[in-house]
């Protein structure tokens, strides 16, 4: 069978690939290895699991957000032969204001090829660099490897070993997002934050976030930093039973909890009554907040039992806060902003360096921040079902507290 029926590619004159090369990750060592042997349908394999970005210019990105320009920049190894370039994650520059750049995989590139003229380039100017044809026939080898390739990725420790910080304050800050980052499959210290491409960072903000602009991420930001996000009703009913523990010296039982929560409640109430400058409360609303919090209570004693069993929190223990959630957010708004363009790269890094900061000060160890990360999480989005919410982010945990390769079993929380 013929290279080009194979759907090969055809390459630059040029010296052999350097032995010593340091990829900067999985998937750009794979491309690399099945190069080096020239085995082009392992380099199709890679490729099929690997997100793909194009650049664009910004001003065109903004005016039609929901439409793909693809240009040709790159001359291939044929005679007068186009590419149109795409880069590997662990292959973009670092984010500057234009272009930016969209993300694509190899499905829907074999769906929306512009011009069979062109040709596909891979990270061009790089050890791994590939050119291939792009004709009907060879995008059907692309379509083949899609196929039976699963993409997206879910729930994979992924890593920059080469441009992101593997050790350090701003590392120590990139990971107190890892979670999030190992349940989708992202680099987890990748500073220099495309994540998936200008246009979905910007919907992912505005449809999750309600974010459109610089001030709004700022806001955004400056509140998880300073855990002001996540239900404040949580942090009181967490705080009395964090008390009851200093002044006890150990477990709290549920039902001395509930009581001096209700009694805490009440107490309060009657307090503000007597006070001018604060509304009158009713009993009533007295009582539907002792329900509700004799109900979190519940929801807390239930997730955390449930976090035993699984391992995710040692018996006997509990969690103190949920702070932990917000400054895990932190650490992926600020690089959701950058991938955004709300900020810039050095904005971006003082925001995962202080993300860093405040979980060091107000947590123990990597599991004490990942039980409180993940109820926090469960108890806004899991309403008790033990679903995709909580099964997302134990099957994160697991890999976090397990690989070798784990930033929370390299980096030391304090």
């Amino acid at each position: 069978m013929g290279r080009a029926e194979q759907g090969g590619p055809e390459e630059r004159d040029a010296a052999p690939p350097i032995p010593s090369w340091q990829a900067p990750g999985d998937t750009e060592r794979g491309l690399y290895e099945a190069k080096t042997r020239g085995d082009w349908a392992s380099y199709f394999d890679v490729l099929a699991t690997a997100d793909l970005y194009h650049p664009i210019s910004r001003a065109v990105a903004d005016a039609r957000p929901g439409w793909v320009r693809y240009t040709a920049t790159y001359w291939g190894p044929g005679p007068r032969a186009k590419c149109l370039a795409f880069f590997t994650d662990g292959m973009l520059p670092a984010p500057v204001p234009d272009p930016v750049f969209f993300e694509v995989d190899l499905d829907q590139l074999d769906k929306d090829w512009p011009q069979e003229r062109y040709w596909l380039a891979i990270n061009p100017g790089s050890p791994c660099e590939a050119f291939f044809p792009a004709t009907a026939a060879h995008r059907q080898v692309w379509r083949r490897h899609a196929d039976r390739t699963p993409h997206p990725r879910r729930n994979q420790l992924r890593t920059l070993w080469a441009g992101g910080p593997l050790h350090g304050p701003v590392a120590h800050g990139l990971a107190c997002g890892a979670l999030l980052c190992v349940s989708n499959a992202s680099l987890w210290n990748a500073m220099g934050w495309h994540g998936t491409g200008y246009v979905r960072e910007r919907k992912r903000l505005r449809e999750w976030w309600d974010i459109t602009s610089r001030e709004e991420w700022l806001s955004a930001e400056e509140a998880l930093l300073g855990g002001r996000m996540s239900s404040p009703f949580w942090g009181f009913v967490l705080g009395i039973r964090s008390a009851l523990a200093r002044d006890f010296g150990g477990m709290v039982e549920v039902d001395h909890w509930r009581q001096v929560t209700s009694r805490v409640i009440r107490s309060r109430a009657v307090a503000q009554e007597i006070t001018p400058e604060v509304a009158h409360r009713s009993d009533s609303e007295t009582e539907a907040q002792v329900a509700g919090a004799q109900r979190l209570i519940g929801r807390i004693t239930r997730y955390e039992a449930r976090f035993r069993a699984d391992g995710l929190l040692p018996d006997g223990r509990f969690v103190h806060t949920v702070e932990a959630w917000d400054y895990g957010r932190a650490s992926k708004m600020a690089r959701w902003g950058l991938g955004a363009r709300f900020c810039d790269l050095a904005e971006a890094e003082q925001a995962v360096l202080r993300a860093g900061r405040v979980s060091r000060i107000n947590y123990r160890s990597w599991e004490d921040f990942s039980a409180a990360y993940i109820l926090g999480r469960c108890l806004h989005f899991d309403e008790e079902e033990f679903g995709d919410w909580y099964g997302d982010m134990l099957d994160a945990h697991r890999i976090l507290m397990a690989d070798p390769n784990s930033p929370w079993l390299n980096i030391p929380f304090k």
